[in-house]
């Protein structure tokens, strides 16, 4: 079979075009990893009769160089040339929280101009939901620190604008992060642009108090995210240990989404995910309660 050899318009070969191919013709932005860690931690309380609140929270570091020098911002940083994004992404949690081989999903890729004062930054980001007691997170490389921080979503505001062939739906979102003391804040406008079948949404950070960055944007973003899949998929299992109880399963749903639900719609809804085990809780001042484990082939039942 004779082997047909491709030419462009010059009458190059792919491998005569490689050759004399020059990089430098465009100029070429950095790229970046932001990871955000959640995870859902009981809150201290002094009456151990009832069950324990608990708390959506995301880990920060705090930068140790500039920008941003003491601000607080994701884990992340440089993807080099010879390694893949995700390869990147367990490095820099690795040298700057002490967290490894950790399941990660892709979440959004974040190119506006400007987003980094040192040069054009392309960042990719990554979200997982872990459990916190299993893990050692432990500042490294250029953080200063590394803490867990409560995270607090609420929309301040609505507003929604009819057009000639469409509407604009605005909102504004205000995003607290408190650890102790330390108590950072951001509010985030969102606009929803629907015109004839198109759709486009644009978020813009309004003000930002001590989070470096773009970063009260992408955090904003991954909030939003969790709250969607968590409503079809399986994800806040990985916030549970082996045996839970459904009360405790029903205050991670309701942690994450930012409402009380109601236990029987609840427990019908999550009844194909979960398994029911002969074990029962022995916790001092509580009434024993059932414990269930995750069930793997719920999707198949």
């Amino acid at each position: 079979m004779t082997e047909i050899i491709m030419r462009d318009r010059n009458g190059l070969t792919e491998r005569e075009f490689l050759q004399k191919y020059d990089a430098s013709i465009y100029e070429r932005p950095s790229v970046t990893v932001d990871m955000l860690i959640f995870t859902v931690f009981d809150k201290d309380q002094d009456n151990y009769r009832k069950l324990p609140e608990k708390s959506l929270q995301l880990l920060l570091i705090k930068r140790g160089e500039h920008p941003y020098l003491g601000q607080w911002a994701l884990p992340g940083g440089f993807v080099s040339v010879r390694e893949s994004i995700e390869e990147a992404a367990q490095r820099e949690l690795k040298s700057e929280a002490n967290i490894e081989n950790l399941y990660m999903e892709q979440l959004f890729t974040w190119g506006d101009v400007g987003r980094d004062p040192r040069t054009r930054v392309i960042s990719s980001s990554y979200m997982a939901l872990v459990d916190r007691t299993s893990l050692d997170v432990k500042a490294g490389d250029d953080a200063e620190d590394a803490r867990w921080f409560e995270v607090k979503h609420q929309v301040f505001q609505e507003k929604k604008t009819i057009l000639e062939d469409g509407y604009e739906f605005e909102r504004i979102i205000k995003i607290t992060l408190n650890h102790e003391a330390e108590l950072l804040a951001a509010t985030v406008k969102i606009t929803t642009m629907i015109t004839g079948r198109t759709r486009r949404i644009s978020r813009e950070i309004v003000e930002s108090q001590g989070l470096a960055f773009d970063h009260a944007k992408i955090i904003e973003y991954a909030v939003e995210r969790l709250r969607n899949k968590i409503e079809y998929t399986d994800i806040a299992f990985h916030l549970m240990p082996p045996l839970f109880t459904l009360s405790e399963l029903q205050q991670v749903y309701e942690v994450i989404l930012g409402k009380e639900l109601l236990a029987a719609a609840f427990r019908r809804k999550i009844a194909p995910m979960v398994t029911e085990t002969n074990e029962f809780t022995k916790d001092a001042g509580h009434r024993p309660s059932k414990l269930y484990r995750f069930n793997p082939n719920w999707e198949n039942t």
